[in-house]
């Protein structure tokens, strides 16, 4: 009442407030313009996944012979570990990114870490530590190369020349043939495992229940060694239905199409590992929807989209 009464005659009433209301809308349009520039920071996508590792992936990308980044390779002689019967191990040379999640893969039965060494050199350079090792003899049995895979991450993780370059919280496992099936042994001794890869995978143990493990398993169809109806699917249908799972059959192939590189092996090898030992959501898209049947996919399931 008393503004009222010293406004002249015909001014309009004051406008009750109007300090407030401005700063309110000043201080709103300062919070959203932070957020804003928090949103188009350039390392606003790192932080939100501190595990991705390389450029946006492409077909191109993940069907080349190699990655981004330049590698290295350190040999580990058997004399040096116990548990496993040595290998080598290939690395991205740069630390620039900060550590790398790791693979470590088994041959298969009487086979040396040669037969697998081409997997090597092409997934360090997308981004991973990769231990490929030899056996305590090349006639172990599945059960026994899932203890020895084991023994060459601790050993990669805590003893080698490498270890500080590798994450050892983001790990997993690879094999061919009786590999392949101690690549499952492992997975269901160790449950911390991001991934698991058997590569036309031999095992007489035919059902999986118990893993937790992120598992893509590939077989072929032309396996007559450890042919995908007794071994390849019938361990992918054991596995639990909540667990993220694939089962890639590859077209025209044979038990040792895993002993020569493979683009098609390559590639969705390459998408597991990122999407589960790194986390990395970019690849999702090589994984869902299904790839379809092709010139060199017989057949592919799974359990799309992943949740892990």
């Amino acid at each position: 009442m008393q503004q009222h009464l010293l406004l002249p005659a015909r001014q309009h009433p004051p406008r009750p407030s109007r300090p407030r209301t401005l700063t309110g809308l000043l201080a709103s349009a300062a919070a959203t313009a932070g957020l804003l520039l928090t949103a188009l920071a350039p390392g606003a996508q790192a932080v939100a996944n501190p595990y991705e590792r390389g450029p946006a992936p492409t077909n191109a990308s993940v069907e080349a012979s190699r990655g981004s980044y330049a590698t290295s390779q350190t040999s580990v002689s058997s004399l040096a570990v116990s548990g496993f019967g040595g290998g080598t191990i290939y690395y991205p040379t740069s630390t620039a990114d900060g550590t790398f999640g790791a693979v470590v893969i088994s041959p298969g039965f009487t086979a040396y870490q040669s037969s697998i060494a081409w997997l090597g050199p092409r997934l360090a350079s997308q981004g991973f530590v990769v231990f490929t090792i030899d056996t305590n003899t090349t006639l172990d049995q599945p059960d026994s190369r899932g203890r020895q895979l084991l023994s060459a991450l601790d050993y990669l993780t805590q003893r080698s020349s490498v270890r500080t370059r590798v994450d050892a919280s983001r790990l997993g496992v690879m094999g061919h043939s009786m590999g392949g099936g101690g690549s499952l042994e492992a997975a269901k001794s160790r449950t911390s495992l991001k991934a698991a890869i058997p590569l036309t995978g031999w095992n007489t143990d035919k059902t999986w229940p118990e893993l937790r493990t992120p598992t893509l398993v590939v077989g072929a169809d032309g396996d007559t060694v450890a042919p995908v109806g007794t071994h390849s699917e019938p361990f992918y249908e054991s596995l639990p239905g909540s667990l993220d799972k694939a089962y890639l059959e590859l077209r025209g192939a044979s038990h040792f199409t895993p002993n020569s590189s493979d683009t098609t092996i390559a590639k969705y090898s390459l998408s597991w590992l990122k999407r589960f030992i790194d986390n990395d959501t970019r690849y999702e898209q090589f994984l869902c929807p299904i790839p379809r049947p092709s010139l060199t996919i017989a057949e592919y399931r799974g359990t799309c989209p992943h949740s892990s």
